[in-house]
C-alpha cells in the first residue's frame, strides 16, 4: 500500500531537479540530481568558454603586433608573428572541441547549452579571420610591395579598434558570472566598439582604393580590413548571444 501524499513530500520532491523517467510524487522510483547540479554545469560550462575566449583574444593581440611588424617593415618579427599565430589558432580550435566534448558530457541537465556552443563557435571564427589577416600582411611584405604611410596608420588603427572591441567582449563573458545588468552594460559596450571599427573600416577602405597602390597589394589590403571587420562583427554577434546567456547564467 502506497504512503500517503502530503505536502512534505511535495515540497521535498520540488527541491530537485528530475531528469530521466519520471514518476508520481507518492514514492515511486526517480532518478533525481539536486537543484544545484545545474548551477555547477552552468558555471562548468561558462568556465571553459572564458577559456576559448582567452585564447581568441591572445591572437588578437598579436594581429596589433603584427601590424606593427608590417608599418616597420620588420620581416623577420613578422614571420615569427605569424607562425605564433597559426600555432594559436590551432589552440582555439583544440579548445573550441574541448568545449563541445564538455557540453556533451553535462548533456540535457544544461537548457542552455546550445547558446554556449554558439558563442563559442561564433568566437572561433575570429581566430579564423585573423590567420587570414596575418598571412596576408606578410605576402605584401616579402614581395615588398609599397603602401603609403597613411595606409599604414589606418590599418594600425583599425587593428587596434578590433582588439579593443575583442577586449570588451572577453569583459562581457567574465561578468557573466556577476549578474544580468552588468553582463548586459558590458554587451553594450562591444557594441559601441565596433561602430568604431567600421567608422575606421569605411575610411581606409576609400583610402586603398583610391591609391595609387600595385593591384596585388591593394587586394589584399582590402582583404585584411574586410577580415578585420569581419572579426569585429562576429565579436557583436557573440555579445547578442552572451545576452541570451546572461539571463540564464
Amino acid at each position: 500500500m502506497r504512503a500517503p501524499f502530503s505536502f512534505a513530500t511535495f515540497f521535498k520532491t520540488l527541491s530537485y531537479y528530475t531528469v530521466g523517467d519520471a514518476k508520481d510524487f507518492c514514492g515511486a522510483k526517480t532518478m533525481v540530481f539536486p537543484v544545484e547540479t545545474e548551477e555547477r554545469v552552468k558555471r562548468r560550462a561558462l568556465s571553459v568558454c572564458q577559456d576559448h575566449l582567452r585564447r581568441v583574444l591572445d591572437i588578437s593581440r598579436k594581429i596589433s603586433q603584427m601590424a606593427d611588424c608590417f608599418v616597420k617593415g620588420e620581416k623577420n618579427s613578422a614571420r615569427n608573428l605569424f607562425a605564433d599565430i597559426r600555432k594559436s589558432e590551432e589552440e582555439v580550435d583544440i579548445a573550441r572541441r574541448a568545449v563541445s566534448r564538455e557540453l556533451a558530457e553535462i548533456g540535457a541537465i544544461l537548457m542552455s547549452r546550445e547558446d554556449f556552443l554558439r558563442f563559442t563557435n561564433v568566437t572561433s571564427e575570429i581566430a579564423d579571420f585573423y590567420e587570414g589577416v596575418a598571412f596576408r600582411l606578410l605576402e605584401i611584405m616579402e614581395r615588398g610591395w609599397k603602401v603609403p604611410a597613411d595606409i599604414k596608420e589606418g590599418l594600425t588603427k583599425l587593428s587596434s579598434a578590433v582588439f579593443e572591441t575583442i577586449s570588451k567582449l572577453r569583459e562581457t563573458a567574465m561578468t557573466l558570472n556577476y549578474g544580468v545588468s552588468k553582463a548586459l552594460e558590458k554587451a553594450r559596450e562591444v557594441e559601441m566598439a565596433e561602430r568604431i571599427v567600421d567608422d575606421l573600416y569605411r575610411e581606409l577602405e576609400v583610402k586603398i582604393v583610391s591609391s595609387d597602390m600595385d593591384i596585388p597589394a591593394m587586394l589584399l589590403l582590402r582583404d585584411v580590413i574586410k577580415m578585420l571587420e569581419d572579426a569585429a562583427d562576429k565579436a557583436e554577434d557573440a555579445s547578442d548571444t552572451a545576452r541570451i546567456l546572461a539571463l540564464t547564467v
